[in-house]
């Protein structure tokens, strides 16, 4: 005859089977898929940006209004900016004393924007969860949890390997990314005091140059590529 402490014990595990089987099953690439539907409905989001690229720091201001309006105004380097308009890529190098411009046609534009970028991820990567699905602190002493997502690139055409993403677990933000490119160098962007929604205007997205700096025109490609 079962016991008493084994019956109590039965009617746990028939309770949990059942909870689990209620519940969706969710995967990596299902909660990538999440994150992707996260930012969809954001329409403009700032944060402070610091990305480290070997030994180097560079830290700045980030603002991002959907589809496709981003600027990046820098303290490290000191006046260094990075604006796109929806059309005009400009990168200004005051160490350099130069203006780096690049037009973007609407073929090119076509998939611009955070969501379509993660869709973007999700098709050109494949999904794993670094440890599970079970949150784990950011840092060692640090008291934010995040998810972690693995993506390793399903072709050689991919200018990543690898990219994890750090996904807070409460809000679904992107809070790290870390890549290594195919030349094994490890490059990481980590995006703090995220304020979403703020109403940011287009008008900030208007950037002129200092008129000393050299103008070198189409410095990716040429826009009829």
């Amino acid at each position: 005859m079962m016991s008493k402490r084994g019956i109590s014990l039965f009617f746990l595990l028939i309770l949990n089977v059942n909870f689990v089987i209620g519940q969706e099953i969710i995967t990596a690439e299902r909660y990538l898929e999440m994150v992707s539907e996260q930012y969809a409905v954001i329409r403009d989001f700032e944060a402070n940006i610091t990305i480290r690229s070997g030994n180097q720091d560079m830290v700045g201001t980030l603002s991002f209004l959907a589809p496709s309006f981003l600027r990046i105004d820098f303290t490290r380097p000191a006046e260094q900016a990075i604006v796109f308009n929806g059309e005009l890529l400009t990168v200004f190098l005051p160490e350099f004393r130069a203006t780096l411009s690049q037009n973007i046609n609407q073929s090119r534009r076509s998939t611009s924007g955070t969501a379509q970028g993660l869709t973007m991820l999700r098709r050109n990567y494949v999904t794993s969860f670094v440890t599970g699905i079970t949150p784990e602190p950011l840092d060692s002493n640090s008291p934010e949890r995040v998810v972690r997502l693995r993506l390793t690139r399903r072709s050689v055409a991919e200018g990543f390997r690898e990219i994890i993403l750090s996904i807070n677990s409460d809000t679904r933000l992107i809070r790290r990314i870390e890549g290594r490119t195919i030349a094994e160098s490890d490059v990481r962007f980590d995006f703090t005091n995220i304020r979403i929604n703020q109403g940011i205007p287009e008008a900030r997205f208007i950037y002129n140059a200092p008129a000393w700096a050299n103008v070198h025109h189409n410095f990716l490609f040429r826009d009829s590529d």
